[in-house]
Parts: structure tokens; C-alpha cells; sequence
């Protein structure tokens, strides 16, 4: 046998050997000795000033210790309803087992559990749970006592409303499944909890709504979470960016959001929430194109006003995009486009710019996103301020210097505005982006280039999904039961369907006969004028 051949035979042993070397070792069981639990558990923390192991004297010569993490869990409900309670009532007695006794007699907590390992241990000591110890048993008790400082509720910041609720979610998980079931008091909103993160072991929750979330997105998104396998989550974009069916463009396939009224609403509609622990934004899937241009502000006014505002949206993000491509096409290549005397006036404008149309709008567009993320950067106070004055000075000493032309100023300035008042963020990022592709394409080959990438773009916006969803849904693929709430947003009493593709539809959104209309009586009419009458003459 060659020297070859048996290297390679000896590489194949050590593929088949590997997989048995990965299995998980058994959890280690805790000692029986309380010392040594308690010295175990300083060695495993650094002997870290903040987990603290409060030592307590029971009955009959037996000792015990409560141990906690200080900051996570709440201190008030550890003294008053565990150390207090072990401390007056003596938890011994020789005809019942110790532990028997603290569940039910001395421990007034709500959730008990008993522990038997140490990887088990850690985990709730860890998320804020107090561990109880026993001298002489070789288990433990874990009383849920999670708490400590947290931001409080205040109004979400990113997706301000003029009419609507002013709470948001905050960076605590079970304060934002709170605001969410206070809105939706059903038995049926099931809340399913898994730790994610080999490091951090951050609390995910996935929120759905039995019976209107269809089952098969449900499972779906369990099992992309559960394949999720990372050192640490720190924040829900760590999940979106795990779980998403197209990594490779820049158009979101989630939704996020802090406004618990608008995770409400998509739960009704058959969609599913996902909760990260220590940050207020919440993923909801699967999200769609036009969802991104519906504010939760659309549902609480009045149909008509609501439509026409969808189509302004719609508007100034085709603006965003193609304003300054459409700026650089007609001057370049389609002059015979523009009216007579603008062309003479744009002309005169562009007679001291040594730069081409191309050159001039990426003089601009780059210095205004430099002035946008420096103002983002900027503490709040100066940050605006620094923004618009320096977009003004930048602005007025270019066109003085003959770097740009005030027409160009004028677009890249309507553009801007129209990529503000895109409702949600990220596709906002995404319109900033696509918007250099579309400036090129119309330096090279004028309206034609962008023509040809308005095809593409569509084409690729047809070819995403969202957990299988499409992500043009309800118009590519056309569904018509459900354009009652895409661009035209219908009456309420005219919404009678769940979307189909994220609900089984199975019940109707709102009951028959729920048009509204004026009394049917002419008497009852002539019954008010006639008191109106009345008391007119009193």
C-alpha cells in the first residue's frame, strides 16, 4: 500500500471518528455539600462583586443560601418574599422532605422549579432567577424573581403618529409581550420562549395567534430560529439577518417595528411577531413591498384620506429614486424634452460648470449623505442644526463657486425630502442605494437606462419572498380579495378577509350589515327637528 493511499485511508477513519467526539457531555449534577455549591459557583463567576450568595440558618442546625444576580433581579421580592419568609417559618421538619416544604409552605413566589444541574443553574441564575441551596441535597430551587432597571414606557421615537398610542416597547421582553396582550386579550395569542446565543443565552419569544396564523409559517419560523446557532444576539437584526429567505439585496424581508398597536394588527392579520430580549424593536414576518408604505396612523382616520396619503407615498419613493437619473438623462441626452425657455435658462446655469451632469449630481448626493450621517452621529441637540446649516452653506458656496448649478441643488434637495418622508426606514436605506444605479444607468444610456432598470428592479422585487410569501404579494401574484388594503385602503366594514397567503381565512375580519347609515325612519327625522324646534322657542 502506497504511502498515499494510507494517508488518505487514515483521513477517512479520523471523518468518521470526528462526529462521535462532538456529542454533548451529560450536565454535571450539583454536590450534596452546600461549601462546596457556593465555592462552585464563585469560581465558575470570577467571584464577580454582583452575584450575591446570602447564607441563612434553618431548623435543626441546617443551612441554607440564596443566591442571585444583583441589577437583574428585583431585590424588593427576594427580601420581602424569600429571605423573609425562609427566615420567620424555619423550614424543618422531619416528616417531610426540606424542599417539599419551601414549595409549598415557605417560598411566596409565583413560578418554582426544582434544578438539578448545573448548566440549568446558571441559566436561571443568569436571566435573573435566585437560586435556592440546601446543605446535604444534591438539588436546588429556582424562584423567579426577574426584575431590576429597566427604561420605562415612553413613545416610540422612530414611528411618530399624530393620532394613535403613545407607548412603545422597551428593551425588557416580558414589558413588550405585556403591551401586546393588553391589546389582544384572547387566550388563542400563544407566546412560544427559546434561548438563542451559546454566550449571551438572550431570550427570543415567537408571538402568533392560534387559528388565524397559518401553520405552516408558524413552523417555519420556529424552525429558522432553532437552527440559529451564534455566540451571541444582542439585538433583533442579529435574527433578521439570520432568518431571511434573500440575504443578497437591499430591500428588507422583515419588518421591524416599536409600536405594540402595529405587532396587534399584523398578528390579526395571520402574521408572526418575533420578541428579542434587550431591544424595543420587534421583527414581524412575513412582511410584503407594500407594507413598508403603510403607516398604523392609515387605520385610525378616515379610508379616503388614508388612500391618498398611500399614493403620495408611493410617489415620493419613485422620486427618491429616480430624481436625480431623471435630472441627468434630459440634460445629457433628451434635451428636446424640456420646455424652451428652461432649457436656456438650465443651459445658462450650467455654462460655469466644469463638470458633467454624472459628476455634478455625485458632488451633491455624496455631500449630503456625509452632512446626514454626521448629523445622525452628532448629539441630538446640534445634530439638526448641523445638518441643515451645513446642507445650506455647502449648498449656496458650491453654486457660488460654480461647482453645481442651482438646478441641481433644487433635485438633490426635493430628493432628500422625499427620501424623509418614506414611511419606513429601511426601505428608505434601500431607495439612498438604488439611487446611484439608476444615476449611472442614465448617464450611459439616458431614459432608456432608466427604463431598463425600472424592468429590473420590478423583476427583482417579483423574485423575493418572505418566509415563501411573495414578496409583491397581494398584486404579483394577484390576489383581489385582499387589494382592499394595498395602495387603496378600503372602509373597515369593507375588509371582510384576512390576507389570505398569511392566514387561513377561515372567519371574517368584520361581521355583515357593519356599513354605516342614517336612521331609516322619517319619523325618528322629523321627530329631532320637531324638539329642536321646541327648544329653540323655550
Amino acid at each position: 500500500m502506497s504511502l498515499f493511499s494510507l494517508s488518505k485511508k487514515m483521513k477517512k477513519l479520523k471523518i468518521q471518528k470526528k462526529p462521535a467526539q462532538q456529542h454533548e457531555l451529560p450536565a454535571k449534577a450539583l454536590q450534596s455539600s452546600l461549601q462546596e455549591q457556593i465555592d462552585y459557583i464563585k469560581e465558575k463567576t470570577g467571584n464577580s462583586i454582583d452575584v450575591v450568595i446570602r447564607k441563612l440558618q434553618l431548623g435543626d442546625g441546617k443551612s441554607a443560601a440564596v443566591v442571585f444576580v444583583e441589577g437583574i433581579a428585583d431585590s424588593k421580592a427576594i427580601n420581602d418574599f424569600l429571605i423573609e419568609s425562609i427566615m420567620n417559618k424555619h423550614p424543618v421538619h422531619n416528616s417531610q422532605p426540606i424542599f417539599e416544604i419551601l414549595l409549598k409552605e415557605v417560598v411566596a413566589l409565583g413560578d418554582v422549579k426544582e434544578i438539578t444541574d448545573w448548566d440549568n443553574l446558571y441559566l436561571s441564575l443568569m436571566s435573573g432567577e435566585s437560586i435556592i441551596l440546601v446543605d446535604g441535597a444534591q438539588k436546588a430551587l429556582s424562584a423567579s424573581t426577574r426584575g431590576g432597571e429597566h427604561r420605562s414606557i415612553q413613545e416610540p421615537g422612530s414611528q411618530v403618529t399624530v393620532r394613535g398610542p403613545r407607548d412603545g416597547f422597551t428593551e425588557s421582553i416580558r414589558t413588550n409581550t405585556a403591551l401586546i396582550r393588553r391589546r389582544i386579550q384572547n387566550p388563542d395569542l400563544w407566546l412560544e420562549n427559546m434561548k438563542i446565543g451559546s454566550v449571551t443565552k438572550t431570550d427570543v419569544s415567537m408571538m402568533y395567534i392560534k387559528g388565524i396564523a397559518k401553520d405552516e409559517i408558524v413552523e417555519e419560523v420556529r424552525n429558522r430560529l432553532k437552527r440559529i446557532e451564534i455566540d451571541s444576539i444582542l439585538e433583533s437584526g442579529y435574527i433578521e439577518q439570520l432568518i431571511e429567505d434573500q440575504p443578497f439585496t437591499t430591500f428588507p424581508t422583515l419588518y421591524h417595528t416599536e409600536r405594540p398597536d402595529m405587532v396587534a394588527g399584523n398578528l390579526l392579520e395571520g402574521r408572526v411577531a418575533i420578541i428579542v430580549n434587550g431591544t424595543p424593536f420587534v421583527l414581524i414576518a412575513p412582511a410584503v413591498f407594500i407594507q413598508f408604505f403603510q403607516s398604523v396612523e392609515d387605520y385610525y382616520g378616515r379610508a379616503d384620506i388614508a388612500t391618498a396619503l398611500r399614493f403620495l407615498r408611493i410617489l415620493i419613493f419613485f422620486i427618491s429614486i429616480i430624481a436625480p437619473a431623471a435630472y441627468i438623462a434630459v440634460t445629457t441626452f433628451h434635451q428636446e424634452m424640456i420646455p424652451t425657455q428652461l432649457l436656456v435658462a438650465i443651459a445658462a446655469q450650467r455654462e460655469v460648470v466644469p463638470f458633467p451632469a454624472l459628476v455634478e449630481a455625485l458632488i451633491m448626493e455624496v455631500s449630503f449623505e456625509i452632512l446626514r450621517e454626521a448629523g445622525v452621529r452628532m448629539p441630538r441637540a446640534v445634530g439638526s442644526a448641523i445638518s441643515i446649516v451645513g446642507a445650506l452653506v455647502i449648498g449656496q458656496a458650491a453654486v457660488q463657486a460654480g461647482i453645481v448649478s442651482p438646478a441641481m441643488v433644487i433635485i438633490v434637495a426635493i430628493t432628500a425630502i422625499a427620501n424623509f418622508a418614506t414611511p419606513a426606514f429601511a426601505v428608505a436605506i434601500s431607495a439612498r442605494l438604488i439611487r446611484f444605479v439608476f444615476m449611472f444607468a442614465a448617464a450611459t444610456f439616458g431614459f432608456y437606462g432608466i427604463i431598463l432598470g425600472v424592468i429590473i428592479l420590478a423583476v427583482h422585487l417579483c423574485s423575493l419572498r418572505s418566509f415563501g410569501v411573495p414578496y409583491l404579494t397581494p398584486m404579483a401574484p394577484l390576489i383581489p380579495a385582499n387589494l382592499g388594503d394595498t395602495i387603496v385602503r378600503l372602509p373597515m366594514w369593507a375588509q371582510k378577509k384576512r390576507p389570505r397567503l398569511f392566514s387561513d381565512n377561515k372567519e371574517n375580519r368584520v361581521g355583515d350589515n357593519q356599513k354605516p347609515q342614517p336612521p331609516q325612519s322619517r319619523g325618528m327625522v322629523n321627530s329631532v327637528l320637531e324638539k329642536g324646534d321646541q327648544d329653540e322657542q323655550n
